[in-house]
């Protein structure tokens, strides 16, 4: 029997901006459908007529519903359907706020295809994809997670700072441990120890300490 081909959701109010995503997302899925919304209404619509949804992608800032409320609102919507936002903000605050409430990734309008195609493999695995935004190397960044951090790499093991590495660059657990040759549960022990060493608790906060150490993926 034929896979039933994937769908995505679209959601901007910038008519040619959604265009592009849509044409992007076709590119990297031949066979998808592509629906496309320009309001939190529509995009709501959508969301209750078609309950076999493969991902959206969501604009931060859409005319009729600015911000954290649409946002909030759509997550719930989609019950569980994986929502990456789509923003033109590098905003730390936006960036952790976007993952907290239920976000699957956080993709900057700047970004290319190659990084649009990244976002979604990680998002229909269950993972969350985030960029290390101008902001967080500026200093812009939560309270949280604005803090002194000390020598980041004297706290870390030799396989720590390869897993560190990777991980600043935006790999997935998966990823990694092809990377490395090792197997994935192993990965996901070495992040949660870098994590407790970091003191964070979550991928944002770790590209957020490392950036405000200095600490950037190509000097790692």
């Amino acid at each position: 029997m034929r896979a039933k081909p994937r769908k995505f959701l679209v959601v901007d109010d910038h008519p040619l901006v959604r265009h592009g995503f849509a044409l992007s997302v076709g590119e990297i899925h031949p066979d998808a459908q592509i629906i496309e919304a320009g309001s939190l209404v529509e995009a709501l619509e959508v969301a209750a007529r078609v309950r076999d949804l493969t991902l959206v992608l969501f604009d931060l800032s859409l005319a009729d519903r600015q911000g954290r409320d649409g946002l909030r609102r759509m997550v719930d919507a989609l019950a569980g359907v994986p929502l990456l936002v789509i923003s033109g903000s590098d905003d730390v605050a936006d960036i952790v706020d976007s993952v907290r409430m239920g976000a699957k990734g956080y993709i900057l309008k700047t970004s290319s295809t190659a990084v649009l195609e990244h976002a979604i493999s990680l998002a229909l695995t269950g993972e969350t994809f985030l960029p290390l935004p101008r902001a967080v190397l500026s200093g812009n960044v939560a309270a949280d997670t604005a803090r002194p951090t000390g020598q980041i790499l004297d706290r870390l093991t030799d396989r720590q700072r390869d897993v560190f590495q990777l991980l600043l660059a935006g790999h997935s657990n998966k990823e990694i441990a092809r990377e490395l040759g090792v197997l994935e549960g192993t990965v996901k022990v070495h992040v949660r120890a870098i994590m407790q060493k970091l003191g964070v608790r979550n991928r944002t906060q770790v590209a957020v300490v490392a950036a405000r150490a200095g600490c950037f993926p190509e000097e790692v």
